[in-house]
């Protein structure tokens, strides 16, 4: 290679043309990386102790352990009022139907808050993101403790259900920042396990705490709130990460071995690149995360209405959530009128049984427990159709559990 080529500025048509030539040479591209063992990984790695990927487990996994604490909050505050709804026809002097739209209410800011987050998180970065809409739930929650009439208890539902509801899309996000793609099945299905513990934990615990008062059901959610904004603070970094800037100028790393030298005599040292990033970013970081190219901040809502274009995908998604929601808070809402000889706190307590089929459902008929016994039943039952020659739909059925 000649020397007048190395010596062109970094980041430079030349220089980079030299690195897409290198990847080529030792099968690397510029979005798939490959590991020691020769299997393509994404995101791409680099050699930055800044980049998430590179983050120790215990470090990647407490970050998960505080998104997944927020997914919890997001079900949580919808259903952890279910049995004090008694009380709150009492006080605030409502029918069973207004109280029915308590849990309706956050359920819409859980809705409409993704559309208004999304964006700025890829801007701002996800942190700033957890820290606010944490602190807006948690002023709402204060508001919600001692309600006076049913119109200001209602809005500060609504902001319950916004400030939470960073935990969907964001959190998603995040998990998306820490762990390679083959990785995130795994990581995915505890957080989305957190939400459905949410939603039944909810109610249990707020059947106790209305031993006190069904205020207390609200102070208690704040107080969650609370500890979760500090466990954000001190404990939860930027994960945002400029990927595509730090490769151009950067060695690229084997997940599990040492930088590619050959690449690294290349490449700056990641001290040398001077951008901010992640944990190098000030505390309170309000401005756009550097490196990235950001959208706007309405493109989130822009992307949700280009969805109607494709009817297949927006009728799938509709039926789905209608029908979940549907029979889950059809449940969910009519145990106390369902149950009315029963105390709050018994009436919290007959959540347990939808709390234990999720916990069963998710620990043996999810991932790859549940791949081994389906392709064990379906071989079993087209051994036997084979054996008892029956007709030959059983093979196909059987063929299609195995998948």
């Amino acid at each position: 290679m000649a020397m007048a080529d190395r010596e062109k500025p970094k980041g430079t048509p030349g220089q980079l043309d030299e690195k897409v030539a290198l990847n080529a040479e030792i099968g690397q591209s510029e979005d798939i990386g490959i590991s020691k063992d020769g299997l393509e990984v994404h995101p791409h790695p680099t050699a930055d102790p800044l980049d998430p990927l590179n983050w120790s487990s215990f470090k990647k996994n407490s970050i998960l352990a505080i998104v997944m604490y927020m997914y919890f909050m997001f079900t949580y505050i919808t259903t952890t009022t279910v049995p004090s709804f008694p009380g709150l026809q009492e006080s605030l002097n409502i029918s069973y139907s207004q109280v029915n739209w308590t849990v309706a209410i956050p359920a819409l800011g859980l809705a409409v808050g993704p559309l208004f987050w999304s964006s700025l998180a890829d801007i701002y970065g996800r942190r700033l993101i957890f820290l606010v809409g944490t602190l807006i739930a948690f002023v709402a929650t204060i508001g919600a403790g001692a309600p006076t009439e049913y119109g200001g208890y209602m809005a500060a539902r609504f902001f319950q259900g916004f400030g939470v509801s960073p935990g969907a899309t964001v959190g998603m996000a995040v998990v998306s920042d820490l762990f390679f793609e083959y990785e995130r099945g795994q990581k995915l299905g505890f957080w989305v396990l957190a939400l459905d513990a949410g939603l039944l934990v909810g109610p249990i615990i707020g059947g106790f705490m209305n031993l006190v008062s069904p205020e207390w059901i609200q102070w208690l959610t704040a107080i969650l709130f609370g500890v979760l904004f500090i466990l954000e603070f001190v404990f939860m970094p930027e994960t945002l990460y400029p990927r595509k800037y730090m490769l151009a100028r950067m060695a690229i790393r084997i997940p599990g071995g040492a930088d590619i030298e050959k690449a690294g005599e290349l490449q700056d040292d990641p001290a040398k690149v001077e951008l901010k990033r992640t944990i190098n970013l000030s505390v309170l970081n309000f401005r756009p995360v550097p490196g990235m190219q950001h959208p706007k901040p309405w493109d989130s809502v822009f992307r949700f209405i280009l969805t109607f274009k494709y009817p297949v995908v927006v009728i799938g998604v509709v039926t789905y959530c209608m029908a979940w929601y549907w029979w889950i808070l059809t449940i969910i809402t009519m145990i106390p009128a369902a149950y009315v000889q029963y105390s709050p706190q018994m009436q919290g307590l007959l959540f347990l049984g939808l709390l234990l089929g999720t916990l069963f459902s998710e620990i043996f008929m999810s991932g790859r427990l549940s791949d081994y016994i389906s392709l064990l039943v379906g071989l079993i039952i087209w051994g036997v159709s084979i054996d008892k020659a029956y007709h030959w739909i059983v093979g196909q059925i059987a063929f299609f559990v195995c998948k």
